[in-house]
C-alpha cells in the first residue's frame, strides 16, 4: 500500500521537523513548506498530497488565505495549527472548510491520531453509496447529487449530511454531532454546527427541510417521503 503523503506547512523550521518525525515514524511521506506562497506552489505542483498540516500565522500567505484558495480547487483534508484558543479562529477554520484544528501546543502523538482520523473519514470504503428521497452520496467519489444535479459541499458539509442521512430518525444533540462529526470532543460554540447546518441546508434546496431542528437540543434528519 502506498504511504500517504502529507504537506506540513509552518514557518517554524522546529516544529516542521517535530511533525514531520513522527509522521514519518509512522510510515507517513512528508513534504515541508515554510511559508503559505511555498505551500500553494507545492499543493497545486503535486498531483497526490493526502493531506495538509497548516499553520495560521505565516509570512507571505496566512494559513487562512492558503486554505480558503486550495478549498476553491480542491477537497484534500486539512488540519490547522495554531498557537490562539480563541473559538472565533476555530470557527473561521471551520467556516472554510478545515477538518481539524489542532492549538499549539499539542502532543506529537495526538497529532498523528489526528492525521490517521481525519485519512480514515476522508477515504471511506469503495462503491458505498447512500441514496434517499433525491439524494445520492457516493463516499468513495466524495460527490453528492441531489434530483441528479451535482452539489458542491465542503468536507465538513459532506461529513454531516452523511451523519445525518446514516442516523436518519434519530433526534441528534449537538454534542453528539460534534463528538462523531469533527471526532473528538469540542468544548467550544455550538454555533460551529449551527452554522454548517444552515449553509447545508441553503446548499440542499428544498431537501434542506429534511433536517428538522429540534429546539434546545440539536437536529434530526428526516426524509418526507
Amino acid at each position: 500500500m502506498d504511504k500517504k503523503k502529507i504537506l506540513v506547512v509552518d514557518d517554524e523550521s522546529r516544529m516542521r521537523k517535530l511533525v514531520r518525525d513522527f509522521l514519518v515514524r509512522n510510515d507517513f511521506d512528508v513534504i515541508e513548506a515554510q511559508d503559505g506562497e511555498e505551500a500553494l506552489e507545492i499543493f497545486f505542483g503535486e498531483n497526490d498530497i493526502d493531506l495538509i498540516i497548516l499553520d495560521i500565522m505565516m509570512p507571505r500567505r496566512n494559513g487562512y488565505e492558503v486554505c480558503s484558495e486550495i478549498r476553491e480547487h480542491s477537497k484534500v483534508p486539512i488540519i490547522m495549527l495554531t498557537a490562539k484558543g480563541e473559538e472565533t479562529d476555530e470557527l473561521q477554520g471551520f467556516d472554510l472548510g478545515v477538518d481539524e484544528y489542532i492549538s499549539k501546543p499539542f502532543s506529537p502523538k495526538v497529532l498523528v491520531a489526528r492525521v490517521e482520523a481525519v485519512l480514515r473519514r476522508t477515504s471511506p470504503d469503495e462503491e458505498e453509496k447512500l441514496e434517499i428521497g433525491g439524494i445520492v452520496i457516493d463516499q468513495a467519489a466524495h460527490t453528492v447529487h441531489i434530483d441528479e444535479k451535482s452539489v458542491e459541499l465542503s468536507f465538513k458539509e459532506f461529513e454531516l449530511l452523511t451523519y445525518f442521512i446514516k442516523n436518519q430518525g434519530i433526534a441528534l444533540s449537538r454534542e453528539k454531532i460534534l463528538n462523531n462529526v469533527w471526532n473528538y470532543d469540542y468544548f467550544g460554540d455550538a454555533r460551529t454546527i449551527d452554522t454548517h447546518v444552515k449553509k447545508l441546508r441553503s446548499k440542499m434546496g428544498d431537501k434542506g427541510n429534511y433536517i428538522k431542528t429540534i429546539w434546545g437540543m440539536g437536529y434530526k434528519f428526516e426524509c418526507e417521503r
